[in-house]
């Protein structure tokens, strides 16, 4: 393990997921103590999408405009659909934008076990709708709008390109996947062995599988490495950590998207645990956080 990130395991919280409104209190702890990037001319602002009345209410947004934006990209935080929400993700939402150059409409949406499946999915769709219906509004060309998250919300981001594809919905130009976890079966090596490993273990990622299905039968737009048909999809970047039991699932989901004719930037980080580039002092974390953008800003440009 990379011995900057080593040096702080000691110190993450202990978060039971079977304990969803302690484990958001947990999270809301721990992004509190991260600071936001302060960019100069940025704005910020606070919106409610509507949504489809038959799946849901309507859906609450940040949107971070940098100047002279282009391109947009719909965010999704992680937390294993049980935790976090916009402010939360503020801090790192704020980075992307700065990074990026792009809109970034960060999404608040529905959190198991309240609302197990689809109800975040339903959320994220509503979000892709209403941002390439209101594109002119955003500033942004309605051919640039991307879609990525870490942890679940690039579960949801990799399932929410699946549906688009499937309905014939907006066109998505760009999905960003950062350490996504995208089987519930978990029979991958790396689910198999690491099942102790900082911040996230096999038992957390039980636990949030069976809080996010609510006991229905899991399908490709729930763990998209079910699906059987990958041509037609966005280009992808797709990022794992070492040590991190959704490594494997995210390879192999990155090869299969590569053998269905879908460019693919895949980027294992060494040294590296689920998460662990939250912790900022770390060069290798620096180094994480600043690709994103880069990434971003190349796709959307």
């Amino acid at each position: 393990m990379d011995p900057e990130l080593e040096a702080f395991v000691p110190f993450f919280p202990d978060v039971d997921l079977n304990d969803p409104a302690s484990a958001r209190e947990s999270l809301a702890a721990l992004a509190g103590g991260v600071p936001a990037a302060d960019v100069p001319g940025m704005v910020i602002e606070d919106r409610t999408v509507p949504a489809d009345p038959k799946t849901g209410p309507g859906v609450p947004v940040r949107i971070y405009r940098p100047r002279a934006a282009r391109g947009a990209v719909i965010w999704l935080h992680g937390g294993g659909f049980v935790m976090g929400g916009l402010d939360t993700e503020h801090p790192w939402a704020a980075r992307i934008a700065a990074d990026s150059g792009a809109v970034v409409i960060s999404v608040g949406y529905r959190l198991a076990p309240e609302h197990p499946y689809p109800a975040a999915l339903d959320d994220v769709y509503a979000v892709l709708l209403w941002a390439a219906g209101n594109a002119a509004g955003l500033g942004v060309d309605p051919e640039r709008i991307a879609i990525g998250g870490h942890s679940a919300g690039a579960t949801l981001a990799a399932a929410v390109c699946l549906l688009a594809r499937d309905r014939q919905g907006p066109a998505i130009r760009f999905q960003l996947l950062n350490q996504p976890g995208l089987d519930d079966r978990q029979e991958s090596w790396s689910a198999r062995t690491f099942t102790d490993t900082p911040w996230m273990t096999r038992d957390k990622i039980g636990a949030a599988w069976r809080h996010y299905l609510g006991g229905a039968p899991a399908t490709a737009y729930a763990a998209p490495a079910r699906a059987e048909e990958l041509t037609g999809l966005p280009p992808v970047h797709l990022s794992t950590a070492e040590f991190c039991p959704n490594r494997d699932e995210g390879i192999e989901y990155a090869l299969r998207l590569l053998r269905a004719g879908v460019p693919v930037e895949l980027h294992q980080w060494a040294g590296t645990f689920h998460g662990s580039q939250a912790l900022l002092s770390a060069e290798v974390s620096q180094r994480q956080i600043a690709e994103l953008g880069a990434v971003l800003r190349r796709a959307l440009a």
